[in-house]
């Protein structure tokens, strides 16, 4: 099937067809298949919309069953059977075990438009209006979240200024410094130049911006200050929430509680949802002071109910651990291998099942990329230059599956890498100094 319809009719904006050059009909856990019978290995999992793969049977059973019997597709704020359910689950999977006691604001169905409510909330309960974000960050593309995302390519002069908006260096921008010194040393002196901010917003891993993990150390200093200064911390969770770290949310493992959670992508089920969990005394909304035509989509409700039953008890997490225990080795085996055989010294990040190989200054791993799509695999870079290659697989994967797309992914280096360079700059630890991976850099 031809892509001259989409060459003819749709925006130059269109990206990912780009990248991935054929038209899909069919999809199935981690298995994508084009109108030709051609298939591929998902490890792009739709930017961490996909993390229980492509139609998962829970979430399909639940969905048919519901169109079925003629359930509320469309509902607004109206109170539902469909959300009544999705926030019981909410309350009994996620926060009662984890002791939280957030409120629940559905939003507008993207990631952008959670971070927009975020930053509009707490601006509104502080009275102030400037935001911390950080180096690499990336939040969104509506006008309020894009001003928080770092990347320029994003940006243009016509779009308006970015007022009110601070980026300092996320944890590893600096090397080994500490740079959550230097938000509190910047707070604490008046001529620094930062307004006290409403908010501190971040990803605890950068995932467009390269993969940039966050220490649990780090994570407690921005939250202690944060606490010590009155200023509400923000984790915008959209695409390595939702277990996709091993965990349900990203931040767990540093024993924080930010004051506002953007959840998006897979809290859907793969449908478009979003949603905030709020401190109730930031919760200071007139009823329809913030509201979204579809911040009612209750097949999502229903897919996401669904879907968050495998979160019931630890199992599933167990599995995740795994998987990324799997990855994280065989990415280290990798990366070694082509250290030794051409001299590129590569660095490897990741957590949980969100990983990635920095290519440094080499400008190859689009190259990596586009040769494992011919090769039947789907994987994408991040990073300010694309230097990163990105693993998103789903996490009910299975070891034969990742270890098979791992398998393409190392052909897809040996026909794309370079033959030998003395350029780069970035050392590959020996995999025996690497802890285990489902630990290393939590």
């Amino acid at each position: 099937m031809s892509l001259a319809i989409f060459e003819r009719l749709e925006s130059n904006v269109r990206g990912y067809v780009r990248s991935f050059p054929t038209v899909f009909d069919t999809a199935d856990g981690c298995w994508l298949t084009d109108a030709n019978g051609k298939r591929y290995l998902d490890f792009f999992a739709g930017a961490g919309t996909l993390n229980y793969g492509h139609n998962h049977p829970r979430a399909t059973q639940a969905m048919i069953e519901y169109l079925q019997r003629g359930g509320v597709v469309h509902g607004l704020d109206t109170a539902t059977v469909a959300k009544t359910r999705l926030l019981e689950a909410i309350d009994q999977i996620l926060l009662e075990p984890r002791g939280y006691d957030y409120k629940v604001q559905f939003t507008g169905p993207t990631g952008t438009n959670a971070v927009e409510a975020a930053i509009k909330l707490a601006r509104k309960s502080s009275g102030r209006s400037h935001i911390v974000a950080f180096t690499n960050a990336y939040h969104g593309h509506s006008l309020g979240a894009l001003a928080l995302t770092g990347n320029q390519y994003y940006h243009d002069p016509s779009y308006g200024s970015h007022n009110n908006v601070t980026h300092l260096p996320f944890d590893g921008y600096l090397g080994d410094y500490d740079t959550s010194l230097i938000l509190e040393k910047m707070l604490a002196d008046s001529s620094s130049g930062l307004p006290l901010p409403a908010a501190v917003i971040l990803e605890t891993v950068q995932g467009e911006g390269g993969i940039n993990v966050a220490s649990e150390s780090w994570l407690r200093k921005i939250a202690a200050i944060c606490r010590r200064h009155d200023i509400a911390l923000i984790v915008d969770d959209i695409q390595v929430g939702n277990g996709r770290t091993g965990t349900f949310f990203s931040f767990e493992p540093a024993g924080i509680r930010p004051d506002i959670v953007c959840l998006s992508k897979s809290i859907g089920g793969g449908l478009p949802m979003s949603l905030l969990l709020l401190n109730p005394a930031l919760d200071n909304w007139q009823p329809g002071q913030h509201t979204g035509t579809f911040r009612g989509n209750n097949l999502a409700f229903v897919a996401s109910r669904a879907l968050l039953e495998f979160w019931r008890d630890n199992h599933f997490a167990a599995q995740v651990g795994l998987r990324s225990d799997q990855l994280g080795i065989a990415l280290h085996e990798l990366t070694r291998r082509i250290a030794e055989e051409r001299g590129l010294r590569l660095n490897v990040r990741g957590r949980g099942m969100v990983w990635g190989i920095d290519t440094g200054a080499e400008p190859w791993a689009v190259e990596v990329c586009r040769r494992a799509f011919e090769l039947g695999l789907i994987i994408e870079t991040s990073g300010a230059n694309d230097q990163v290659i990105k693993l998103l697989p789903p996490l009910t994967i299975t070891e034969d599956e990742l270890g098979e797309g791992l398998r393409i992914l190392g052909q897809a280096i040996d026909d794309a890498a370079p033959a030998r360079s003395q350029s780069l700059s970035v050392a590959m630890p020996s995999l025996s100094e690497v802890p285990s991976p489902s630990s290393v850099n939590h």
